[in-house]
């Protein structure tokens, strides 16, 4: 019988396998959730490297957030990194979600970040 974590790793793996098969070339946006927390990166698989990156622990939106596990804080850090992926020269990106189901933080997080002019 497969853990929790083994069904995660094995959704994750074949979420990013259709993503690269489907993103023409395109950055990836990476969310990563955790307990107190949520993180965002714009990450160019080709290259390997990060383009851009935003989480509820920046100095700028920890002083106004109440708490970095609430939607609200997900919406903020979604609107962060869509202002700093304009910086980078990045408006067209693939939404990776990770192993999570599109709800709640992961969502509101992509709803910001489409607000704030990014493309998926």
């Amino acid at each position: 019988m497969s853990s929790n974590l083994d069904l995660q790793a094995r959704r994750r793996a074949r979420l990013r396998y259709q993503l690269r098969q489907k993103s023409g070339g395109r950055p990836r946006l990476s969310v990563f959730r955790s307990g107190k927390h949520i993180y965002a990166q714009i990450i160019d698989d080709a290259q390997g490297r990060t383009l851009a990156a935003a989480s509820s622990l920046d100095k700028d939106l920890k002083t106004s957030l109440k708490t970095g596990a609430d939607k609200d804080a997900a919406a903020a850090v979604g609107k962060l990194i869509a202002e700093r992926s304009k910086e980078a020269g990045v408006t067209q990106v693939v939404f990776d979600r990770g192993s999570y189901l599109y709800h709640g933080r992961v969502k509101a997080l992509a709803e910001a970040a489409r607000e704030g002019g990014l493309d998926f």
